[in-house]
């Protein structure tokens, strides 16, 4: 039988699971509440996201609208800032951190922050790690072939940075955010509180996945060894 099933080692997991499912409710609910708070500067998302970027002479971004809830973000390869439905046409407090938020990427872009580059680079051997991560582990324990095994952590080791990495390129994003919509006026100094609770409330989520991956990594480290000790 393969040690993947109902193995110890997915203890690991346990307090990863819980931050991401306490992380996951804390968002919705508190973006859901400051939905409902309107900003007192009238604006909606899209017309903050573009004052914003051309505040900083980026005229070369589009703005557009996408389906789905919190499914917004920045495309540095298309140039475009895609805001849900939930935050493009509305003029909440949620609304504009979110897309400040995202114009945030875009300042980041825009001064080839070294995070996002170093990034956006490793996207593509972070893909390529997570898809051969888990085969070839399974076939270093199957075979007993611990060198195997541990090519299969190394390529999971890939997503882990890109987890880590990932960290930095947020919060900065939205201190960046907090800043331009503070400096630029959009906000008043008590809206800004609620802001960054949108925000920092977005935040934990990549800390769970973060927490996630490298709990993941240290549990097929474990698995790696005590698979090919059982062929000794």
């Amino acid at each position: 039988m393969f040690p993947f099933y109902f193995d110890p080692t997915y203890a690991l997991l346990i307090p990863a699971i819980l931050l991401a499912v306490y992380a996951q409710t804390k968002v919705r609910s508190t973006f859901n509440k400051y939905s409902q708070v309107p900003a007192r500067s009238g604006m909606t998302g899209a017309e903050v996201s573009l004052a914003l970027l051309h505040s900083r002479n980026i005229y070369d971004v589009n703005v557009v609208p996408i389906r789905g809830q919190l499914t917004d973000h920045y495309d540095p390869r298309r140039k475009t800032l895609n805001l849900s439905e939930g935050v493009y046409n509305s003029t909440s407090l949620a609304a504009l951190g979110v897309a400040a938020h995202e114009v945030g990427h875009a300042f980041q872009h825009d001064t080839d922050y070294v995070p996002l580059k170093v990034r956006s680079s490793i996207v593509p051997l972070a893909n390529i790690g997570s898809n051969l991560a888990f085969p070839l582990l399974l076939l270093g324990i199957v075979l007993g072939n611990q060198k195997v095994a541990f090519i299969g952590v190394a390529a999971f080791s890939l997503a882990v940075l890109f987890q880590l990495v990932t960290l930095p390129v947020e919060y900065n994003a939205s201190n960046r955010a907090v800043e331009a919509l503070e400096v630029g006026g959009y906000l008043e100094r008590d809206e800004v509180h609620s802001t960054r609770k949108v925000l920092n409330a977005a935040a934990l989520t990549y800390v769970a996945s973060t927490m996630m991956a490298v709990l993941q990594l240290l549990r097929l480290l474990i698995l790696s060894g005590a698979g090919n000790r059982r062929r000794d």
